[in-house]
């Protein structure tokens, strides 16, 4: 008991740091993304976008091993085999250098020949759009190569040393944004340069860092066979799953650019940006908790993986709901303070990217129990044939004269599916989860969904009665939003006795 209690409030002490991280970067990178948009304008910011997407069509395998790498880094730890921690650190950061320079090989041939024969660029954008690969590329080596070291920090649960590097990294992106006024050369190629360079800066940090706190980390040139062949036996299947995912997140990009403008491809990519910055937010709770969650599989604590695990994705639903319900009805006052021009297409990619981002919290939140007990195979064939489905469908959509906004429905539908059959069956079967306490989870949050929703929904429709300014119904609706989620959640999601506990907790607060 005293053992889970110290877990907890590790968990609790972790989540505090990486959200003090959320709040800095997130408010920092919605205002770069204003002053970026008006310093390149809406065409480069498609075109850069477009490349970032073209590039990260090219890192799949790089996802895949990712998970792998975390996953044993955290399992090797919680078993307490150090000398095969070390080996399996050094022989992961090889294996990551070489996939690095493949993906910089692919960039630099592959994404090349799809820059000059598949997007639509202007003409006189070609040479910028092509030194944002090269550089794009770099920054992709750099990314790759950094992942055995954020693993190992992930796997100390050390989210302290996260949120202060990150705020130092919002810092220079910040500074960044503002050297775009003095480029000395054409801005796009400029910000993509100082862009890697500000990457490669923190990953030297990070890099210092591990070396000096963590033994394992003391990197030697080693390629155990044993060790590549159990983590490339887990990531193998992860990486069907890996390729469907991300030809699904940047293909859209791509596949919007080749039938659309890139001010088109603007439109998705702001629309998106919010969300992304709400899955920061889910994330550092799940960052907090996901390394227990393997450990105490690990060391055979089935009852309780399963309890924090269930817990997690419950909880991380509830965040997400809280902030993504008012932001989804002030969408384009939100846009509008935001950005200052609302591009066309914003708004609807803007509502529909955070309603996805909603439902697809049980798709990722109910992968770690799979995750934890390495037996990905099931649940990697069944999701990339899901997930497969929406660039063909939205491809046939584009070619019969659909909106761009098709392609934002299409995913909504397919991570349905995900999220609410294809996860939860992979979870019964291979990680003996019983049905009666998934069950119970999802009632938990349809109850508080049910609940919560009526009356935001009511004031929405008929805020033209309350006034005409929608500034004003903004303003309204967005606490009237939040305040009914937390009142559902605090009623109907939280536990009796968690109630309780946290009452206790503020009121001996209260009376220091």
């Amino acid at each position: 008991m005293m053992e889970r209690e110290s877990d907890n409030k590790r968990i609790a002490k972790n989540t505090a740091y990486l959200y003090v991280r959320m709040l800095f970067t997130m408010f920092v990178g919605l205002y770069t993304s204003r002053v970026i948009l008006q310093v390149l304008g809406v065409q480069d910011y498609g075109i850069y976008a477009t490349i970032g997407g073209v590039v990260g069509m090219m890192t799949f395998l790089n996802s895949a091993l990712a998970a792998g790498t975390s996953r044993f880094l955290t399992y090797e730890l919680g078993k307490g085999n150090f000398q095969r921690l070390k080996a399996m650190f050094s022989t992961l950061l090889t294996a990551h250098i070489l996939l690095g320079l493949l993906i910089v090989l692919l960039c630099e041939t592959v994404g090349l020949w799809f820059i000059y024969n598949k997007l639509t660029i202007p003409p006189d954008r070609i040479s910028a759009a092509v030194w944002c690969l090269h550089f794009s590329a770099f920054t992709c080596f750099v990314t790759v190569t950094q992942i055995p070291y954020n693993a190992s920090i992930v796997s100390h649960e050390k989210m302290n040393v996260y949120a202060y590097v990150s705020i130092a990294d919002a810092l220079l992106k910040l500074a960044i944004v503002f050297a775009l006024f003095f480029a000395p050369i054409d801005r796009l190629v400029f910000y993509a340069f100082l862009f890697a360079l500000e990457n490669f800066a923190i990953a030297l940090y990070y890099r210092f860092y591990c070396v000096q706190h963590y033994e394992e980390c003391h990197f030697h040139f080693l390629f155990e066979k044993g060790i590549m062949k159990e983590v490339l036996g887990y990531s193998a299947w992860n990486l069907i799953s890996n390729i469907t995912v991300t030809l699904k997140n940047q293909g859209a990009v791509v596949l919007l650019n080749m039938f659309f403008s890139p001010a088109v491809v603007t439109a998705q990519t702001l629309g998106n940006k919010v969300y992304t910055m709400l899955s920061y937010f889910l994330n550092n709770f799940r960052t907090a908790a996901n390394p227990q969650i393997v450990k105490r599989y690990a060391a055979g604590n089935l009852s309780g993986s399963q309890s924090l695990m269930l817990a997690s994705a419950k909880y991380s639903y509830f965040l997400l709901l809280l902030f993504g319900l008012p932001l989804i009805l002030t969408a384009k006052t939100v846009l509008w303070l935001w950005l200052g021009q609302v591009p066309d297409y914003a708004v609807p990619f803007f509502q529909l990217s955070i309603a996805t981002g909603i439902i697809n919290v049980f798709n990722s939140s109910l992968y770690t129990a799979i995750y934890a007990t390495g037996k990905v195979k099931w649940n990697a064939i069944s999701g990339a044939l899901i997930t497969m489905m929406v660039l063909p469908i939205a491809y046939v959509l584009f070619r019969m004269g659909c909106s761009p906004i098709s392609i934002a429905v299409v995913t909504l539908l397919i991570d349905a599916v995900l999220s609410f059959i294809q996860k939860p069956v992979m979870l019964h079967r291979i990680a003996d989860y019983r049905w009666a306490d998934i069950f119970n989870m999802f009632l938990d949050c349809l109850k508080v969904t049910l609940i919560a929703i009526p009356l935001p929904l009511l004031c929405f429709f008929y805020r033209d009665l309350i006034s005409q300014n929608e500034t004003i119904q903004s303003l309204l609706l967005a606490p009237v939003a939040a305040l009914c989620v937390a009142a559902s959640v605090w009623t109907f999601g939280v536990e009796k006795k968690n109630r309780e506990k946290f009452i206790r907790f503020v009121a001996k607060k209260l009376k220091r």
